[in-house]
């Protein structure tokens, strides 16, 4: 049986929408043991994704004060998504080429629906995929990594 992203994903993940302050979006983070929280839109639709790494490079480090900025002004847009319905496979592909550790799942809707980390990846993938999953996205690129 092949599995999809509805097998391995954390359904309905913790969101924020782009007004979210950066203090309780990390709030967020420590509370449901996550990095990657999807910034959904007004329809529930994902238009970017914001790490603990994303709060830490571009604000802390910068000498900002979390507290003073919201979601927006330091989430990465360029969302990449898989179909809920999308193999394990193409899963793995997605994160390989766009060399990202955790991937929204959104419905047929295009609606966020659950979230995929390399860690659910690594409990339910094959052996040798999940090594080269960990290898592709550890790869050292001139692009910062999420």
């Amino acid at each position: 049986m092949t599995r999809i992203a509805r097998d391995v994903m954390t359904p309905n993940p913790v969101c924020c929408s782009p007004e979210t302050p950066l203090d309780q979006v990390a709030r967020l983070m420590r509370q449901n043991n996550c990095g990657e929280i999807p910034i959904l839109d007004s329809t529930d639709r994902p238009i970017g994704v914001i790490t603990d790494r994303d709060i830490v490079c571009r604000v802390v480090a910068d000498g900002k004060n979390p507290m003073a900025y919201t979601a927006e002004t330091c989430m990465s847009e360029s969302v990449v998504t898989v179909p809920i319905d999308a193999p394990l496979e193409e899963v793995i592909a997605a994160m390989e080429r766009h060399q990202i550790r955790r991937v929204p799942v959104v419905d047929e809707q295009g609606c966020c629906t659950g979230i995929i980390a390399q860690a659910d990846v690594a409990w339910t993938g094959p052996q040798r995929k999940v090594a080269e999953l960990v290898r592709e996205v550890s790869r050292d690129t001139a692009t910062p990594s999420r």
